[in-house]
């Protein structure tokens, strides 16, 4: 049996480092229960699936290392959230969510050093609800050796209100999908294939080979997005940049967007005033200005079915960089290669292990 007095330190950092923060935790308190997060709040703020999320004890405040400091950070409150949204103001990593009393912090465990099992143990769906069709809650039914267990408030609490999403026309009169963030700042459109895209030798792979009306996406557990986001697992749909609306540049600045270069050739945006990861974009990617491509957070998508936005996307079985999510979170990631096996299945039928770009 633990020492009631004995502690253990827990190193948090986002991808560029400013935000770097040490946890005391007392090894009483240890493994830490994770639940998955699946509300709009959640998913709109963050522009991830999900968010995993771990309460620390009240009074249990970090320490910055290095650099770090509470001006590195932005703060993003909600009405009714009863809670500050904190994130890395230079990368846009979701760090966590802080009490208005400042006394106890809910940290996205995404960040941490090593989310072992002696550390931390994903138990829990909450909200799953709030995502129609039930999200990514939908593909991970079990982690681990055992299922993952659910919670949401009661149907008439007024936390279980589902945020609907409308469909959008455009001036044309077809089919617009709106990509926002939670607190507007970032708002566009996205249209669906056009000839000009479909007969393009480099656009046309972005369209789904199942739908030509669609576009491919797919869940990405790499270590960049892992740390520039603050979550296990990044949703990214792949589209020209010139089928946006209103018109956005190869610089991604669009209203209160901030941007990150994480590698050379490599660009990334999120909201200066929520902290939603946005876009991500590689010079690769881009043989002309007509034809770049990005990829878009598909957690700010605003689908009218819900957040895997199926009359909009089709889906990859298999998840990016699935050895790097393995390396960090064995269970998690099996669980999600698991998940989206039997899911893209019974969506599609077969195996769909298409490339995205």
């Amino acid at each position: 049996m633990a020492d009631a007095d004995e502690s253990k330190t827990l190193e948090a950092k986002c991808f560029c480092g400013s935000v770097h923060l040490s946890f005391d935790m007392p090894v009483s308190s240890l493994p830490l229960s994770v639940y998955l997060c699946h509300c709009s709040l959640c998913r709109y703020s963050t522009g991830a699936p999900c968010i995993v999320h771990a309460q620390f004890p009240v009074g249990l405040l970090p320490k910055h290392l290095g650099e770090s400091g509470e001006g590195k950070m932005t703060s993003y409150t909600s009405e009714g959230a009863g809670c500050s949204y904190v994130f890395c103001s230079t990368c846009g990593c979701h760090i966590g969510a802080v009490s208005l009393g400042r006394d106890q912090w809910t940290m996205a465990t995404s960040i941490f050093a090593d989310h072992g099992p002696e550390n931390f143990r994903i138990t829990l769906h909450v909200f799953s609800k709030s995502a129609k069709g039930g999200g990514i809650s939908s593909v991970l039914t079990r982690m681990g050796d055992g299922e993952m267990k659910s919670w949401d408030p009661p149907d008439d609490d007024p936390s279980a209100k589902v945020v609907e999403a409308e469909a959008e026309v455009g001036e044309d009169g077809e089919d617009r999908l709106r990509s926002q963030c939670k607190c507007g700042g970032v708002s566009f459109a996205v249209r669906r294939p056009t000839q000009t895209v479909l007969d393009d030798g480099f656009m046309s792979k972005l369209v789904s080979p199942r739908d030509r009306k669609k576009w491919r996406a797919l869940y990405d557990t790499c270590n960049d997005c892992r740390l520039t986001t603050g979550t296990h697992v990044v949703g990214w749909a792949t589209v020209p940049l010139a089928l946006c609306e209103p018109k956005i540049d190869a610089t991604l600045r669009i209203g209160t967007a901030k941007t990150y270069s994480s590698s050379e050739g490599v660009l990334r945006s999120f909201c200066g005033v929520c902290g939603a990861t946005v876009f991500y974009s590689s010079a690769s990617r881009q043989p002309s200005e007509e034809q770049a491509v990005v990829d878009v957070a598909t957690g700010i998508l605003r689908a009218p079915e819900g957040p895997m936005a199926e009359d909009w996307l089709t889906w990859r079985e298999r998840p990016a960089f699935a050895a790097s999510g393995i390396r960090y979170d064995k269970h998690f990631s099996e669980a999600l290669d698991e998940g989206m096996r039997n899911w893209t299945k019974a969506r599609y039928g077969n195996e769909l292990n298409m490339e995205v770009g």
